[in-house]
């Protein structure tokens, strides 16, 4: 039986604790050992945006295009050193873009038609591949979901690592939900300026007042259930690293580990991040004004952890909810809202994709993936689209021996046709330990619903 979030905390630490099918093209130990010698080649496309690639001497045919996530426009075609070199080792070719240089770090609206020009440019200079699967990280997830939409002929399938795959509308969206609460409780002065960025440096100062007040008012019950209640919002992982997985009625413990995420700088990466979203989409996408903000507590899954510290606090969570609900004035730009809607929102699948996310992703809630798979369902998708969970804490916190085993599993798929059991956390989980590298924690989960999808 598949666990929901709330029922599956208290077995989390448990969970931190098939043989091999053969790829698409297959590797012997011995070719594995001699294929790390390669090439590395390097390029520049139409637009400005670089490329690298690294095909071994011994490669098996394979192609693997690699999106990277949100932050410098820097080529890269691997999650990390150590996968690469797996990778490498394994025989396959890697490959990934920069995206275009020259907008914004938002880069949805050059990364696809760049990754594309990749593939073009490695076949006219290292060799045409036999069979391309794309892998996206983060933000490059979402990038991933795009060429999964579209590539139908031009790639096989798609491994997706802690996605972004609810898209920018809803990051944008819920996000703001989750500032405007931090700003009307603990920093009223800000709320004019939680839209409509001017440039980076406001971006990183309004971070830094919100942040200051959030520490301040973690001081109080009253504080903290505010805290809470915002985290709520934001769907706030309540799994923070160096701690166990707090026990499922043991809400201030969820709030605590909430705050810690808090203090260890999320605002310092998400506000900056929604200047570069604005900058792509030209303006704000997002509004406050008609969103009822009572009825988006109802629906997250940390509601009775809110309420239980309001209670504790003294405080009436309806009161606040009310208030909020009929402050809130904040409009965004219809124009901006359909340019990021165009750009970074993706509601079907052509080719298989397996999706991995961890439990505790503090930057891309893993109740994203719920978001996602109810666009697929609704677009008659469902059958090319797999989900996997990993019960550990943090954003793209995946071993090697984890991205490795989906790899082998969405593999499997494209080979025999069927997902038959390939994408099991059983299965998963025996995959990644028959590699014998840094474990697994593959565990049976149920994402819960994004809150803030308007």
């Amino acid at each position: 039986m598949t666990r929901s979030p709330r029922r599956a905390l208290a077995a989390l630490c448990a969970a931190t604790a098939l043989a091999l099918t053969a790829p698409l093209a297959a590797t012997t130990p011995a070719a594995a050992a001699t294929a790390t010698a390669s090439t590395h080649y390097s390029g520049t496309l139409a637009d400005g945006a670089t490329w690298i690639a690294d095909k071994p001497a011994r490669w098996n045919g394979v192609l693997l295009l690699f999106s990277h996530g949100f932050g410098a426009l820097t080529a890269a075609n691997a999650p990390s050193d150590a996968v690469k070199d797996r990778l490498l080792a394994e025989g396959y070719a890697l490959a990934g873009s920069s995206y275009d240089p020259n907008g914004s770090a938002w880069a949805l609206r050059s990364a696809e038609r760049d990754q594309f020009a990749t593939v073009t440019a490695f076949g006219d200079t290292a060799g045409r591949p036999a069979h391309v699967v794309s892998v996206g990280l983060s933000m490059g997830g979402l990038v991933n979901a795009q060429i999964a939409r579209d590539g139908a002929g031009r790639i096989d399938g798609a491994l997706n690592l802690c996605g972004l795959v609810a898209g920018g509308v809803d990051l944008e969206d819920y996000q703001l939900d989750a500032e405007y609460a931090l700003a009307w409780f603990f920093d009223r002065a800000d709320l004019p300026n939680l839209v409509d960025l001017s440039d980076p440096d406001a971006a990183s100062a309004l971070a830094n007042r919100l942040s200051t007040a959030v520490d301040a008012a973690q001081r109080t019950p009253a504080g903290r259930a505010r805290i809470s209640l915002a985290a709520a919002y934001l769907n706030q992982s309540a799994w923070a690293p160096g701690q166990t997985p707090p026990a499922p009625t043991d809400y201030a413990d969820q709030e605590y580990q909430q705050y810690q995420w808090l203090q260890q700088g999320l605002l310092y990466f998400i506000v900056p991040g929604r200047y570069a979203v604005e900058q792509s989409a030209g303006g704000n996408p997002s509004s406050t004004k008609g969103v009822d903000y009572t009825a988006l507590l109802d629906k997250s899954w940390h509601a009775d952890e809110v309420r239980a510290l309001y209670a504790a606090a003294g405080l009436d969570p309806k009161a606040d909810t009310a208030a909020l609900t009929a402050h809130a004035d904040i409009t965004g730009s219809a124009a901006a809202r359909a340019n990021l809607t165009a750009s970074s929102t993706v509601t079907s699948l052509d080719v298989p994709m397996l999706s991995l996310h961890t439990t505790s992703d503090q930057l891309v809630p893993v109740e994203q993936e719920n978001a996602y798979a109810a666009r697929i369902r609704a677009a008659g998708d469902n059958s090319l689209l797999r989900q996997a969970f990993v019960a550990r804490q943090g954003h793209c916190n995946f071993t090697t021996a984890e991205i490795v085993a989906g790899l082998h599993a969405l593999e499997q798929r494209l080979v025999t046709g069927s997902w038959s059991n390939a994408a099991t956390p059983e299965s998963l989980q025996e995959r990644a330990t028959a590699l014998h590298l840094d474990g697994a924690a593959f565990v049976d989960w149920k994402p819960s619903r994004l809150s803030g999808v308007r």
